[in-house]
């Protein structure tokens, strides 16, 4: 393993590689429930998607870790699936479940294309390094906003400025605002979140190895004992053995997809994955520092697109969304993996997984929601390498930063900061008011410029 995968050469060794790939994966577990309860709506069994999920994160995030020796972790992205979901549900059955994973796999096949020709990759020379950074620390709030939203500390209603009526969940109705609020900090999911920060944070500051992976332990033996996980219902309730047959092998409907016309599917399937994986990518090689040198950093992120492509299609064969790089990986990176021997133990915990289920299962929301929280506070260390003292950079870093956490979306973040950078750097440049050479644009970022636009301003942002 030392050989392989070069251990010495990125400063780590075996144990805290494999404790990382573990934290990854404990991070990531909640989208083998998530997901089924998603896609169960569709008309997808949740069972099937449970077994297509574990598998594709399983199979990609090996592949990720043996042909990249990236530390990056695979699996059906959260906000892809609920699209998946609604563009189904929304079509009243005109538009079935295997149209939509035909859908899924042709955005796939687009994608493998672009990684080929090397457009993909020369997003990673096309943006600024100032934007790269805000990504980084976008992502990081965006996650910990998922920390919060999901362990209840933080509260999303929708009131009526009309009525003054609150609703428990989004909608997108004129004239209803979104607003947030402190959660209740005496239900049980609240406070064993909190335990779980509190818990980290003092291994974190005894650098204590594993602090994370310990801290969901810790956590979910808390919640055990104090009975808020039901240890004994959670091992006798649940399927042990996996059953392959009841897997959505190939569920495709090629005729299907081009009759209804799915086509702008296709096409936001597309663009959403196109900058999701690219900010996850480039966030997370920051992490791990493979940017610091940019040529090999260029190339290995480029080597992972290719593995992200083809698990994008991969997944969708085995009957799942689609599949992207999870910013949770970030959080095995903050324990210390920097090698692909950590996508590897991180895919072999999904593997696992398919005959330990009952177990994972045990694991409280509440542990996971702490661990993302505790990770936003790693990635926002990005945020000095942002040059604040040029508003050409500095204004387009913002809304990458704000966009990601305040509409849930880290394509939002990515467009809002590409669109404005242009906009700035062309101005700056056509009144002389930057030196000669400073504010480059990419002749790929006035593509992309353009075609946000013509997305958001014609398509809609759904």
């Amino acid at each position: 393993m030392e050989r392989f995968f070069r251990l010495k050469e990125h400063g780590t060794n075996v144990r805290t590689e494999i404790m990382a790939g573990l934290t990854t994966f404990m991070t990531m577990a909640y989208i083998l429930a998530i997901n089924p309860g998603i896609l169960d709506d569709t008309g997808l069994t949740a069972y099937s998607v449970f077994l297509a999920t574990a598998l594709a994160a399983g199979i990609f995030t090996i592949a990720m870790g043996v042909f990249v020796n990236f530390p990056v972790a695979l699996a059906p992205g959260m906000g892809l699936n609920a699209y998946f979901a609604a563009t189904v549900m929304a079509s009243n059955g005109t538009i079935t479940p295997s149209m939509a994973l035909t859908a899924v796999f042709i955005s796939g096949i687009i994608f493998i294309i672009l990684t080929v020709t090397q457009i993909r990759q020369m997003l990673i020379t096309a943006v600024p390094d100032s934007l790269k950074h805000a990504i980084t620390v976008g992502i990081g709030l965006f996650i910990t906003i998922i920390g919060l939203k999901n362990s209840g500390v933080l509260t999303v209603a929708v009131e009526n400025k009309a009525t003054d009526i609150v609703k428990g969940e989004y909608t997108d109705v004129l004239g209803f605002e979104t607003v947030f609020h402190l959660g209740d900090l005496a239900s049980p999911s609240v406070y064993l979140t909190l335990v779980g920060i509190l818990l980290i944070a003092i291994l974190m500051v005894l650098r204590v190895p594993g602090a994370i992976l310990f801290g969901i332990i810790g956590t979910t033996i808390v919640a055990i004992l104090t009975g808020d996980v039901n240890l004994s219902a959670g091992l006798t309730n649940q399927e042990w053995l996996p059953d392959f047959t009841k897997l959505n092998f190939w569920d495709f409907d090629f005729a299907g997809v081009f009759e209804v016309g799915l086509i702008s599917v296709i096409a936001t399937f597309t663009f959403v994955e196109l900058f999701d994986t690219f900010g996850t990518l480039v966030g997370t090689a920051n992490r791990a520092g493979y940017m610091k040198d940019p040529e090999k950093g260029k190339k290995r992120i480029g080597k992972a697109m290719f593995v992200d492509a083809i698990g994008v299609s991969g997944g969708a064969m085995l009957g799942t969304s689609t599949v992207t790089a999870f910013v949770e990986s970030s959080a095995g990176i903050a324990q210390g993996g920097r090698t692909g021997l950590t996508a590897v133990s991180a895919g072999c915990g999904f593997l696992v997984a398919l005959f330990l289920w009952p177990l994972i299962a045990l694991i409280p929301g509440s542990a996971t929601a702490a661990a993302l929280i505790i990770v936003g506070v790693l990635m926002m260390q990005s945020v000095k390498e942002i040059d604040f003292s040029d508003m050409v950079y500095a204004i387009p870093s913002f809304l990458t930063v704000a966009m990601m956490p305040f509409t849930y979306n880290i394509a939002n973040g990515i467009s809002f900061g590409i669109v404005s950078y242009v906009v700035l750097a062309f101005v700056a440049n056509a009144t002389g008011k930057g030196e000669k050479g400073k504010y480059n644009i990419h002749w790929l970022m006035w593509v992309l410029a353009i075609l946000i636009v013509a997305r958001y301003g014609f398509l809609g942002a759904g």
